[in-house]
C-alpha cells in the first residue's frame, strides 16, 4: 500500500498509510489535536538499493541465463600441489 505525507501546522510532517481509494485529504494529528492536511510529495519507488537490485537482477537472470562454471567438480583440486613445506616441525613428521 502506498505511503501519504501528512503535514500539521502547529507539529511536525508525519507519513500514513492508505489504499489508494480510501485516502482521505485531511486527517487528525497523532500528537495533537490539530487536523493535519495531506501534502504532495515525491513517489517512492522503491525502498531497496542498488546493491539489493543487482541481487534481484542477478537471480532472476540467472534463472533462464545460468553463468558457465570453470571449476573442477567436487572432490577435485583445482592447481598443482605443494611439494615440500617450510615449517620446521614438519620435518619431525614420519614419511610414507
Amino acid at each position: 500500500m502506498p505511503t501519504y505525507e501528512y503535514r500539521c501546522p502547529d507539529c511536525a510532517d508525519f507519513d500514513l498509510v492508505f489504499e489508494m481509494k480510501t485516502v482521505p485529504d485531511s486527517v487528525s494529528c497523532p500528537s495533537c489535536p490539530g487536523t493535519a492536511r495531506r501534502r504532495m510529495s515525491a513517489p517512492r519507488i522503491s525502498s531497496a538499493g542498488s546493491a539489493a537490485f543487482r541481487l534481484i537482477d542477478s537471480t532472476k537472470r540467472s534463472a533462464h541465463e545460468p553463468t558457465v562454471v570453470n571449476s573442477p567438480g567436487p572432490g577435485q583440486r583445482s592447481g598443482a600441489a605443494q611439494k615440500y613445506t617450510s615449517n620446521p616441525l614438519h620435518k619431525k613428521l614420519p614419511r610414507p
